[in-house]
């Protein structure tokens, strides 16, 4: 590997970074902006989702946050200690992260309770198909790409669009005030975790990445990391359209095809 990346700016300008990397954020950032500015978020804000899209939320999106301390595993199986600079920092990363992750495991179960979805349902309940494909992806890209290219897909991408989400929820406070005093703390501890200080996470992601593929990766390299990033975006896309799908109703399937198809209806 040529071009070894040190940064040397601040971790969160994307100028401190190499070129190669501003364009791929750039170039992913149409399909960024579909998550993160997603109807069903700002409803949720609103207090204006319904019952039945809130269940699919938290119901369809619980294995991707069950399993994410699980992807970072997989990846910390790439890992040779000594072998490179970004080798030795995706360890430490990935490793530290991993109990962080769990404990945000244990806040969403309290978010979905607090928002009337029951702890079995969640845990046990049929998760649909459209929504299942996010966690399918995640486990499929750390299990078979590179180390970039997976933390691309995971702590890149999934990171970064959730913690804008997250922040985009916690604009003002009709959502939060929207719980019972008595709930309220322990409903809002996964949302305002990642909106307060998750922002640094993708940034740190990234800079393991570029670590990794240096300043003069090849074009392959390249367009491998922004397809796994794009990839990310158009399934959490893909999950918060099934969500707010009129007849999609408790545990009725949808399969992801016809889903898609409904997608291109409404943007053509």
């Amino acid at each position: 590997m040529s071009d070894e990346f040190v940064r040397s700016g601040p971790l969160m300008k994307l100028s401190s970074y190499p070129q190669w990397a501003q364009e791929m954020v750039h170039n992913c950032e149409d399909a960024k902006q579909r998550v993160v500015n997603h109807k069903l978020f700002h409803l949720m804000r609103d207090v204006k989702l319904d019952e039945r899209a809130t269940r699919n939320f938290m119901v369809g999106v619980w294995p991707v946050i069950e399993q994410f301390p699980q992807y970072m595993a997989l990846n910390l199986l790439k890992l040779q200690y000594g072998r490179t600079r970004g080798h030795d920092m995706a360890r430490k990363y990935l490793i530290q992260n991993i109990r962080i992750e769990q404990n945000h495991a244990d806040h969403w179960v309290d978010w979905a309770v607090a928002s009337g979805v029951s702890r079995e349902e969640l845990i046990y309940g049929s998760v649909p198909l459209a929504t299942h494909a996010l966690s399918h992806w995640c486990w499929h890209t750390c299990n078979r790409d590179t180390l970039a290219a997976s933390m691309a897909a995971t702590n890149y991408a999934i990171e970064g669009a959730t913690g804008e989400w997250s922040a985009l929820i916690c604009s003002n406070n009709s959502y939060e005030n929207a719980f019972d005093p008595g709930v309220r703390k322990k409903a809002m501890k996964w949302l305002k975790v990642h909106a307060q200080y998750d922002d640094t996470h993708p940034w740190e992601a990234l800079e393991i990445i570029c670590s990794i593929m240096g300043g003069n990766p090849t074009a392959r390299g390249i367009a491998l990391l922004s397809s796994c990033i794009r990839t990310s975006y158009e399934y959490m896309q893909l999950t918060l359209d099934y969500c707010l799908l009129p007849d999609a109703v408790g545990n009725k399937e949808i399969s992801p095809t016809l889903l898609i198809d409904q997608q291109r209806k409404r943007a053509a």
